[in-house]
């Protein structure tokens, strides 16, 4: 393989799920996913630091996404600034996931990579809690919607998954955010 071909990154990418789903996280080496997508253990390396990464690639470009886009956002309120910056970022993000499903089997199979996953999430919250803080939101009530936000992504992102990537991110986003405002009002009612 030339030293910068192109597409050596997302054949370890498929390499590494290919074997992690016949084989497990666990029971996989950098080794065995390098010689599969036909590279050595050290050109490896130069793609990712680790075996885990692989999975993760681009993670890092989430949160500054979504930060950006909220400090370009129109006035509004808190939670409708963030859910329409999931919502043209979420729409970029999962035109770029071809293999999203084989992703999440093997993260939710590894405490480990739950993890890191958890740790991607928390970077997320974090980046949203700043923006809205820039733009002026209460230090409190930006933690709130960050962290609100964040799990209506998260369950827009699996509907989106769960429903084969057929409707596009941003009616599983509508969704979760009605499922949100449902849930939330179910809080004052009566159980008479």
């Amino acid at each position: 393989m030339a030293r910068w071909d192109p597409g050596t990154q997302e054949r370890l990418i498929k390499a590494a799920l290919e074997l992690y789903a016949e084989h497990g996280y666990d029971h996989v080496t950098v080794t065995q996913i390098a010689e599969r997508a036909g590279i050595t253990r050290r050109s490896y390396f130069r793609y990712f630091p680790d075996k885990r990464e692989v999975l993760f690639a681009g993670s890092e470009q989430l949160p500054v996404a979504l930060h950006e886009a909220i400090l370009k956002a129109e006035t509004a309120p808190p939670l409708a600034t963030v859910l329409a910056a999931f919502g043209s970022v979420g729409t970029r993000l999962t035109s770029r996931l071809p293999h999203a499903v084989e992703r999440r089997a093997v993260i939710n199979a590894s405490a480990e990579l739950q993890e890191r996953e958890g740790a991607k999430h928390a970077a997320v919250t974090t980046a949203i809690r700043d923006a809205l803080e820039q733009r002026g939101t209460e230090p409190g009530r930006a933690r709130l919607v960050a962290q609100v936000a964040t799990l209506v992504f998260r369950n827009a992102f699996d509907q989106w998954l769960d429903e084969d990537r057929q409707p596009d991110f941003a009616v599983c986003l509508r969704s979760a955010a009605a499922s949100l405002c449902t849930v939330t009002n179910e809080w004052g009612e009566d159980d008479d």
